[in-house]
């Protein structure tokens, strides 16, 4: 939701939960809902990991459990807690990361101890779906299948429902209480902003302060993207201002979507490449060509990035991905709760009442082809868990919403969406900087430090 994107780069997209007691970091909590079967990581100095053994249904009405690793540092005198990364996605496993943000983010260890959990449907458990991993592999725009889509819904079966946003939240609050913690501080990158916001809903109370990194807001993903649409304009143009570039990239972007009509193929490739050079160099040249009639280069472009994007279901599972925006979703036909049936009448009636004002350089039906959407058009109808309140705000403690202004997969639109929801929010927003700012900007990360070491 992506926003959560899935892409090469959501493998830097990640959640930190930093967990606060007056006493310093708490030990492991024994006995039941701690963590078991501990023992030095494979290839993590200092590292020990365990299995939190969380409900398959948080409800309690199916049963079963599911094992999630959780690799915890060795500084158990960190003075200001736990600090709990959350990989992004959805879809991406925690553990295969602890090496990178624990280089990236350093300076942040000498204070918190690190731990860090592969979410349900991930990891060395990750949903399997063949052919919609191959088709998608780690992007959230490129556009799937029926067959695929359907055939991952049957191999996944009912139990699919229980892989929802929701159902991470109530694992991070049983893992906070394996922990022994009381407080925490969510600091939360992409998918991970938008499920540190929906912690922070569910338990307030257990929440000290917010890093919300390349935000997704609260009310989740729009799945036609009417954020992203015109911001790539903006961005294409602020990055040809920084290399000189001589050609208005967003209206040859408007031209070779309305000559070629590739809007989906093209905003994919964008958001990949923005992860490459988020000064995007070369990209308008090649849409110049392009409107004027020479597309081999953005063609070239458009495939590269398609095989760039491969990835295994170990990395980024798209079964995951599918099934957790497909449960959290709100399309034009509603919920996922809505019988099939009448879904592509509804996205026929959306396409219908889009104007260009919404949708430029774009067109109506880039809007309506994106894999965002169409990952959920034929996913079978199932019960969806209820949504927080529209416009509900975010519990009364620090918050730092922070973005770069290049940043294609969650522009910064929706970072000033959610801004409205945060009484004491502060807005940073890093010139240059593309997704993931603290683990890919240094004036990124300093922010972060500053905010949680200051």
């Amino acid at each position: 939701m992506a926003r959560k994107r899935g892409r090469v780069a959501a493998v830097l997209g990640a959640a930190v939960l930093v967990a606060g007691t007056a006493m310093g970091s708490p030990a492991l909590a024994a006995g039941h809902g701690g963590l078991t079967d501990q023992a030095p990581c494979p290839g993590l100095d200092g590292f020990t990991c365990g299995t939190l053994t969380v409900p398959l249904d948080h409800s309690g009405h199916r049963p079963g459990t599911l094992g999630l690793r959780v690799a915890v540092g060795g500084n158990t005198d960190a003075p200001k807690g736990d600090i709990v990364f959350l990989a992004g996605g959805p879809g991406q496993p925690g553990l295969p990361l602890v090496g990178r943000i624990t280089q990236r983010m350093a300076p942040l260890f000498a204070q918190y101890r690190l731990v860090m959990f592969d979410q349900r449907g991930t990891g060395a458990n990750a949903l399997q779906c063949p052919e919609l991993q191959d088709q998608m592999g780690s992007s959230d725009l490129a556009v799937p299948t029926q067959q695929a889509v359907t055939d991952c819904a049957a191999a996944l079966g009912p139990d699919r429902r229980f892989y929802s946003s929701a159902d991470t939240v109530a694992d991070i609050d049983q893992l906070r209480q394996a922990l022994g913690d009381h407080r925490i501080t969510v600091d939360g990158v992409s998918y991970g902003s938008f499920v540190a916001e929906r912690y922070a809903l569910a338990h307030p109370g257990h929440v000290s302060a917010l890093v919300l990194d390349s935000v997704v807001p609260q009310q989740s993903y729009d799945p036609l993207d009417l954020a992203a649409l015109p911001a790539s304009a903006r961005v294409l143009r602020l990055a040809c201002q920084a290399t000189g570039c001589t050609t208005d990239p967003g209206a040859d972007l408007a031209a070779v979507v309305n000559k070629y009509h590739n809007g989906p193929a093209v905003l994919d490739m964008l958001t990949t490449y923005e992860f490459v050079d988020p000064d995007f160099k070369g990209i308008p040249e090649i849409l110049h060509q392009a409107a004027e009639g020479h597309p081999e280069q953005l063609e070239g472009y458009i495939q590269g990035t398609r095989e760039g994007d491969a990835a295994p279901a170990e990395l980024l599972s798209q079964g995951l991905h599918a099934s957790t925006l497909c449960a959290d979703g709100r399309f034009p036909w509603g919920s996922s709760d809505t019988p099939v049936e009448g879904r592509a009448a509804a996205v026929d009636r959306a396409r219908a009442q889009l104007t260009p004002q919404q949708t430029w350089p774009y067109d109506a039906a880039t809007a309506t082809g994106l894999g965002t959407l169409l990952s959920c058009l034929s996913w079978p109808r199932e019960e969806v868990p209820p949504a927080p309140p529209a416009h509900r705000k975010l519990p009364h403690v620090p918050v730092l919403l922070l973005g770069g202004d290049r940043d294609l997969s969650t522009p910064t639109e929706w970072l000033r969406q959610e801004a409205e929801q945060a009484p004491l929010g502060k807005v940073v927003i890093v010139p240059g900087a593309a997704h993931s700012v603290q683990t890919r900007s240094a004036p990124g990360r300093q922010a972060v430090y500053d905010f949680l070491l200051g």
